[in-house]
């Protein structure tokens, strides 16, 4: 016979969530303080300050900057900056793509063509290689192409032609071989595939491997270009008349030299701030099915900053 055990009446659950029948006091989260944040930002603001006020205390005409900020000259300058800069960026990325993919082939003589123009024109400085363009008149006469065309080289080799010859032509060596490591990141097993299908090699390009590269390519491709408006400032030697020249121009007949050099690199400035948000959404739009989640963009990240410096100041 088993013994029974007597266990007492049964056990009864508390009448509230807590254990003595009292609902759960609400959590107050703190959020930790980074005082080693706030002492950097001050320390940076101090510095800043200091910078700004001994620009102030200089012998500079800051009226003179504001007045000829949007003068005639400098706005046309301006637009000669973003048009050879656009320009030679799309020659040059055309020219990137051709040598690249000139450069994977399995030809020994094209490969090594590729190779020789990339070799020259990135060891070269682009000053240089604008300085013999714009003297090439000094060694052919006549530019002769038989009966398609036939001109003296001084009347084809204007300034905007010498700029877009430098600069183009140097970029599309840097081009080419942003392009090619993007050509390489795709798996080949993706160029197989398309064989498989029926697909040709010019097919597979276009179709299959470029759209995948792109996310590779878009990024330095965007820098390559924020660089470009800046490079764009070495074609005044070959008498261009970009910002910074027709700046120059007028620092030199009004006296305010230094001045007119502050309006060119407010307007440098301007442009690559402009072109940089640009070049942020363009690489967010072709990240899209290799990220999880998109990043912020700045207005997501300004809100997200706002949002946390209330919540840190109601805990206060």
């Amino acid at each position: 016979m088993t013994d029974k055990i007597d266990k007492g009446p049964a056990a009864t659950p508390p009448a509230g969530p807590g254990a003595s029948g009292t609902p759960y006091e609400a959590i107050k989260a703190i959020p930790v303080r980074h005082y080693g944040r706030w002492i950097s930002a001050v320390v940076v603001a101090v510095l800043l300050a200091w910078l700004v006020y001994a620009f102030s205390q200089g012998k500079i005409i800051w009226g003179t900057v504001g007045d000829k900020l949007f003068d005639p000259s400098v706005i046309s300058g301006l637009g000669n900056t973003v048009l050879i800069s656009i320009t030679a960026m799309a020659l040059g990325l055309v020219l990137g793509i051709l040598f690249a993919v000139m450069r994977l082939s399995k030809n020994p003589v094209t490969s090594f063509v590729a190779w020789l123009y990339i070799w020259f024109f990135r060891g070269t400085p682009v000053y240089v290689q604008l300085l013999v363009w714009f003297s090439l008149p000094l060694i052919f006469q006549y530019i002769n192409l038989g009966p398609i065309y036939k001109n003296e080289t001084v009347d084809v080799m204007t300034p905007f032609m010498v700029a877009l010859l430098g600069l183009g032509l140097n970029e599309g060596a840097y081009m080419a071989e942003i392009v090619r490591a993007g050509i390489q990141s795709v798996d080949e097993g993706q160029s197989e595939a398309s064989h498989a299908l029926g697909m040709t090699q010019t097919q597979t390009m276009r179709r299959v491997v470029l759209p995948q590269a792109m996310r590779v390519i878009i990024p330095p491709t965007g820098n390559e270009f924020i660089n470009m408006l800046k490079t764009s400032s070495l074609v005044s030697a070959v008498q261009y008349t970009e910002l910074l020249r027709a700046s120059s121009n007028i620092g030199t007949t009004a006296g305010a030299v230094i001045e007119m050099y502050f309006v060119a690199s407010i307007w440098y400035l301007a442009l690559t701030s402009v072109f940089s948000v640009g070049q942020y959404y363009l690489e967010r739009r072709y990240a899209r099915g290799s990220l999880r989640s998109l990043p912020p963009t700045p207005f997501q990240r300004l809100k997200a900053n706002l949002n946390m410096f209330r919540r840190t100041e109601v805990a206060k």
